[in-house]
């Protein structure tokens, strides 16, 4: 794909728009239901400053990618779509913790988020602190419950994966590589192109990755399944982190909600820098053929992970 092709509106598959807008609803409404003010048992109290940052975080935007992928993925395998939607919601509370903090000063420095103020903005960097502290361990409080699914072996898995794909060697440890490669210590690192591929797809890939997985692990499918599934979310992952790096480089503010031209100012280390907007427009389209392939194995029922790989890909958001 062109530069000049990159800037023409992508083509919109208007099925595919009203499955990622459901599972963004119901995720909302689950969301809304989860983050009540009443303490569930072994709860003194809910705060409230805390809580409503943590629902300031988490509510009200987003186009809940992250639980879609979960929900199809799960609905592939024939799991019910209500356990879906509590994985995909404890997926979704681990992103939001991520971008409260990195909107952080002592990360980004972001003063929007979706087209709203981020949370230390609208409330205060010691509450932004405690609100993302909070919806990472509520990730596990909610993936933990039988709701989620009624066999503890499963809940166990999925518990693992989120957090291997949140922690050390997933996003936290993603995040690390990538301050460090911006000079913000004393042993800043330069990192070559395969290096760049590894920081992202931990720091982004991972959860995208999981997200794609806990379907699988939801609908008991067999190893060589969740492989492939794996390796469909992998390319996605790296996938979603070039077309944000281009969306930094050739997107609109007030389409994005957030400002751009943030990644050059803090001289973060992208595929796009490295690459060049052209050559990664290809990278991109290489990634897309690679995840449709990955799904080869499912035949027509992948029909709407297909959707999504294209769609991560066009995105203008």
């Amino acid at each position: 794909m062109s530069n000049a092709a990159a800037t023409t509106a992508p083509h919109r598959d208007l099925a595919f728009t009203r499955r990622l807008d459901a599972a963004a609803a119901e995720t909302e409404q689950l969301l809304d239901r989860l983050l009540a003010v009443e303490p569930l048992d072994g709860e003194l109290a809910r705060p409230r400053r805390l809580l409503d940052a943590m629902r300031h975080a988490s509510l009200g935007g987003g186009k809940r990618l992250r639980p879609f992928l979960t929900i199809e993925t799960a609905a592939l395998f024939k799991a019910p779509r209500e356990r879906a939607l509590m994985a995909g919601a404890a997926i979704e509370c681990v992103h939001c913790y991520s971008l409260i903090h990195d909107d952080l000063p002592a990360m980004d420095d972001d003063e929007l988020r979706r087209g709203r103020p981020t949370v230390h903005k609208a409330f205060d960097e010691a509450t932004a602190i405690l609100a993302g502290d909070s919806l990472l361990t509520f990730a596990f409080d909610v993936l933990s419950r039988p709701d989620t699914h009624p066999d503890a072996a499963v809940r166990i898995a999925l518990v693992a994966g989120l957090a291997r794909a949140a922690g050390l060697g997933g996003m936290a440890g993603g995040q690390m590589l990538d301050l460090a490669a911006e000079g913000r210590f004393t042993f800043n690192i330069q990192l070559t192109e395969a290096d760049i591929v590894i920081l992202q797809a931990m720091k982004t890939g991972a959860l995208i990755r999981f997200s794609c997985v806990a379907g699988a692990i939801l609908g008991g499918a067999p190893p060589s399944a969740q492989d492939a599934i794996g390796h469909y979310g992998a390319a996605i992952g790296q996938a979603f982190q070039i077309a944000d790096d281009l969306l930094d480089v050739e997107g609109d503010p007030a389409t994005l909600g957030k400002s751009t031209g943030k990644d050059a100012a803090h001289g973060k280390a992208t595929l796009v820098d490295m690459l060049g907007p052209d050559s990664a427009h290809a990278r991109l389209d290489a990634l897309v053929q690679e995840a449709e392939a990955a799904l080869a194995p499912f035949g027509a029922e992948a029909a709407t992970l297909r959707a999504a790989a294209r769609f991560i890909a066009e995105r203008r958001a």
